[in-house]
Protein backbone atom coordinates (compact mmCIF):
# COMPACT_ATOMS: atom_id res chain seq x y z
CA UNK A 1 0.00 0.00 0.00
CA UNK A 2 3.00 2.20 0.78
CA UNK A 3 4.50 2.11 -2.76
CA UNK A 4 0.95 2.66 -4.30
CA UNK A 5 0.77 5.53 -2.03
CA UNK A 6 3.78 6.84 -3.18
CA UNK A 7 3.16 6.11 -6.86
CA UNK A 8 0.09 7.93 -7.09
CA UNK A 9 0.83 10.68 -4.97
CA UNK A 10 4.35 11.43 -7.58
CA UNK A 11 1.97 10.55 -10.02
CA UNK A 12 -0.53 13.33 -8.98
CA UNK A 13 2.28 15.57 -8.26
CA UNK A 14 3.78 15.49 -11.85
CA UNK A 15 0.71 16.20 -13.43
CA UNK A 16 -0.44 19.56 -11.31
CA UNK A 17 3.22 20.78 -11.84
CA UNK A 18 2.90 19.91 -15.49
CA UNK A 19 -0.81 21.53 -15.44
CA UNK A 20 0.45 24.61 -13.90
CA UNK A 21 3.58 25.36 -15.85
CA UNK A 22 1.92 24.92 -18.83
CA UNK A 23 -1.07 26.75 -17.98
CA UNK A 24 1.36 29.84 -16.64
CA UNK A 25 3.45 29.75 -19.91
CA UNK A 26 0.13 30.57 -21.81
CA UNK A 27 -0.74 33.20 -19.75
CA UNK A 28 2.94 35.07 -19.41
CA UNK A 29 3.08 34.56 -23.53
CA UNK A 30 -0.33 36.13 -23.36
CA UNK A 31 -1.58 38.15 -20.23
CA UNK A 32 -4.77 38.82 -19.52
CA UNK A 33 -5.96 38.89 -22.68
CA UNK A 34 -5.85 35.39 -24.11
CA UNK A 35 -8.28 33.02 -25.39
CA UNK A 36 -9.92 30.35 -23.47
CA UNK A 37 -8.60 28.06 -25.81
CA UNK A 38 -5.12 28.95 -25.95
CA UNK A 39 -4.33 27.91 -29.33
CA UNK A 40 -6.42 30.57 -30.86
CA UNK A 41 -4.02 33.40 -29.44
CA UNK A 42 -1.33 32.13 -32.13
CA UNK A 43 -1.12 33.70 -35.73
CA UNK A 44 -3.09 31.08 -37.76
CA UNK A 45 0.34 31.28 -40.20
CA UNK A 46 1.99 29.17 -37.68
CA UNK A 47 2.68 25.77 -38.89
CA UNK A 48 3.59 23.44 -35.53
CA UNK A 49 -0.04 25.36 -33.89
CA UNK A 50 -1.99 24.60 -37.15
CA UNK A 51 -0.66 20.73 -36.75
CA UNK A 52 -1.74 21.62 -32.92
CA UNK A 53 -4.74 22.49 -33.60
CA UNK A 54 -5.42 19.67 -36.23
CA UNK A 55 -4.24 17.24 -33.29
CA UNK A 56 -6.84 18.47 -31.15
CA UNK A 57 -9.44 18.50 -33.33
CA UNK A 58 -8.59 14.95 -34.28
CA UNK A 59 -8.73 14.08 -30.03
CA UNK A 60 -12.19 15.64 -29.88
CA UNK A 61 -13.18 13.97 -32.98
CA UNK A 62 -12.22 10.46 -32.57
CA UNK A 63 -12.83 10.74 -28.63
CA UNK A 64 -16.45 11.79 -28.87
CA UNK A 65 -18.06 8.19 -29.66
CA UNK A 66 -15.94 6.71 -26.54
CA UNK A 67 -17.46 9.25 -24.45
CA UNK A 68 -21.02 9.81 -26.17
CA UNK A 69 -21.52 6.04 -25.50
CA UNK A 70 -20.73 6.45 -21.63
CA UNK A 71 -23.14 9.19 -21.82
CA UNK A 72 -26.27 7.22 -23.69
CA UNK A 73 -25.68 3.96 -21.58
CA UNK A 74 -25.49 6.41 -18.17
CA UNK A 75 -28.82 7.78 -19.58
CA UNK A 76 -30.71 4.24 -20.40
CA UNK A 77 -29.64 3.30 -17.02
CA UNK A 78 -31.03 6.42 -15.30
CA UNK A 79 -33.99 5.88 -16.90
CA UNK A 80 -34.74 2.33 -15.46
CA UNK A 81 -34.31 0.29 -19.01
CA UNK A 82 -34.85 -3.30 -18.65
CA UNK A 83 -32.35 -5.77 -20.11
CA UNK A 84 -34.26 -6.27 -23.16
CA UNK A 85 -34.26 -2.82 -23.96
CA UNK A 86 -30.62 -2.30 -23.46
CA UNK A 87 -29.83 -4.86 -25.89
CA UNK A 88 -32.35 -3.64 -28.15
CA UNK A 89 -30.75 -2.13 -31.25
CA UNK A 90 -33.92 0.05 -31.97
CA UNK A 91 -34.29 1.45 -29.10
CA UNK A 92 -30.61 2.30 -28.31
CA UNK A 93 -30.48 4.40 -31.71
CA UNK A 94 -33.59 5.88 -30.59
CA UNK A 95 -31.75 7.23 -27.54
CA UNK A 96 -28.46 7.89 -29.34
CA UNK A 97 -30.85 9.97 -31.78
CA UNK A 98 -32.29 12.10 -28.84
CA UNK A 99 -29.37 12.64 -27.17
CA UNK A 100 -27.53 13.94 -30.11
CA UNK A 101 -30.02 16.29 -31.40
CA UNK A 102 -30.06 17.57 -27.78
CA UNK A 103 -26.65 17.96 -28.06
CA UNK A 104 -26.89 19.56 -31.05
CA UNK A 105 -29.49 22.18 -30.29
CA UNK A 106 -27.08 23.14 -27.25
CA UNK A 107 -23.73 23.60 -29.30
CA UNK A 108 -26.16 25.81 -32.21
CA UNK A 109 -26.99 27.85 -29.26
CA UNK A 110 -24.23 28.51 -26.91
CA UNK A 111 -21.34 29.49 -28.82
CA UNK A 112 -19.22 30.57 -25.65
CA UNK A 113 -15.63 28.10 -25.27
CA UNK A 114 -15.09 29.37 -22.14
CA UNK A 115 -18.33 28.96 -21.10
CA UNK A 116 -19.02 25.47 -21.59
CA UNK A 117 -15.36 24.50 -20.25
CA UNK A 118 -16.13 26.23 -17.21
CA UNK A 119 -19.70 24.61 -16.95
CA UNK A 120 -18.40 21.17 -17.64
CA UNK A 121 -15.55 21.22 -15.40
CA UNK A 122 -17.16 22.74 -12.56
CA UNK A 123 -20.33 20.24 -12.87
CA UNK A 124 -18.87 17.12 -14.39
CA UNK A 125 -15.22 18.15 -12.87
CA UNK A 126 -16.42 18.04 -9.21
CA UNK A 127 -18.32 15.01 -9.77
CA UNK A 128 -15.88 12.48 -11.32
CA UNK A 129 -13.36 14.11 -8.77
CA UNK A 130 -15.34 14.51 -5.72
CA UNK A 131 -18.26 13.63 -5.40
CA UNK A 132 -18.60 9.73 -7.13
CA UNK A 133 -15.67 8.16 -5.54
CA UNK A 134 -17.20 9.57 -2.24
CA UNK A 135 -20.61 7.65 -2.46
CA UNK A 136 -18.92 4.82 -4.14
CA UNK A 137 -16.45 4.57 -0.90
CA UNK A 138 -19.30 4.79 1.24
CA UNK A 139 -21.12 2.22 -0.66
CA UNK A 140 -18.39 0.18 -0.58
CA UNK A 141 -17.44 0.30 3.09
CA UNK A 142 -21.27 -0.21 3.78
CA UNK A 143 -22.05 -3.27 1.88
CA UNK A 144 -18.70 -5.13 3.29
CA UNK A 145 -19.89 -5.85 6.46
CA UNK A 146 -18.86 -4.73 10.52
CA UNK A 147 -16.02 -6.98 10.65
CA UNK A 148 -14.53 -6.42 6.91
CA UNK A 149 -14.93 -2.68 7.20
CA UNK A 150 -13.86 -1.91 11.00
CA UNK A 151 -11.13 -0.06 9.70
CA UNK A 152 -12.56 2.08 7.13
CA UNK A 153 -15.87 3.10 8.32
CA UNK A 154 -13.79 5.87 10.47
CA UNK A 155 -13.07 6.94 7.26
CA UNK A 156 -16.66 7.13 5.86
CA UNK A 157 -17.24 10.96 7.27
CA UNK A 158 -14.13 12.55 5.12
CA UNK A 159 -14.88 10.82 2.55
CA UNK A 160 -18.73 12.23 2.91
CA UNK A 161 -17.66 15.21 3.63
CA UNK A 162 -15.68 15.41 0.51
CA UNK A 163 -18.54 14.88 -1.19
CA UNK A 164 -20.48 17.42 -0.16
CA UNK A 165 -17.43 20.16 -0.55
CA UNK A 166 -17.73 18.95 -4.24
CA UNK A 167 -20.93 19.70 -4.18
CA UNK A 168 -20.88 23.10 -2.93
CA UNK A 169 -17.15 24.13 -5.10
CA UNK A 170 -19.44 22.57 -8.22
CA UNK A 171 -22.53 24.86 -7.33
CA UNK A 172 -20.03 28.01 -7.15
CA UNK A 173 -18.30 26.71 -10.16
CA UNK A 174 -21.59 26.64 -12.04
CA UNK A 175 -22.80 29.79 -10.21
CA UNK A 176 -19.75 31.54 -11.66
CA UNK A 177 -19.78 30.07 -15.34
CA UNK A 178 -23.42 31.63 -15.35
CA UNK A 179 -22.96 34.54 -14.61
CA UNK A 180 -19.78 35.06 -16.81
CA UNK A 181 -22.65 34.50 -20.00
CA UNK A 182 -25.09 36.93 -18.64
Amino acid sequence: MKRYNTVVSASFGASIILMAVIACLGFLTFGAGSSPLILNNYSSKDVLMSISRVAVAVSIVFSYPLAFAGLRDGAVDILGASAEKKADNGYLNKMTAVLLGGITALAWKVKDLAFVLSFGGATLGNALIYVYPALMFHSAVKNMGDKASKGLKREVPFALFSAALGIVMGGIGATMAVKSIL
